[in-house]
């Protein structure tokens, strides 16, 4: 049921504007310039969730590199509701 909602969320809703410290989105930014050397063996549960936060944190920094606009001590950027959606989840 809840992809079924999904569903017909996903072409209402793309992407919104955030504003973000420098401090938050420099670490962001540095995720994404992260090299990654060695392959992904075989990992627990926890360590699949941790490597999947850390790919949608390289993903926000992406978005900061690509698209983000700095306002002062601030960057000003649209995010995938999904981005939003993980970072809100890590912080409960």
């Amino acid at each position: 049921m809840l992809a079924a909602i999904g569903i017909h969320l996903d072409p209402q809703i793309g992407r919104v504007g955030v504003r973000l410290p420098r401090s938050v989105a420099d670490s962001a930014v540095a995720a994404w310039d992260r090299e990654e050397v060695g392959g992904i063996g075989e990992e627990s549960r926890e360590e699949y969730e941790l490597r999947d936060d850390a790919a949608e944190l390289a993903l926000i920094g992406l978005a900061i590199t690509s698209r983000g606009v700095w306002d002062g001590d601030e960057v000003v950027v649209d995010l995938d509701v999904v981005q939003i959606a993980a970072a809100l989840r890590a912080a409960r």
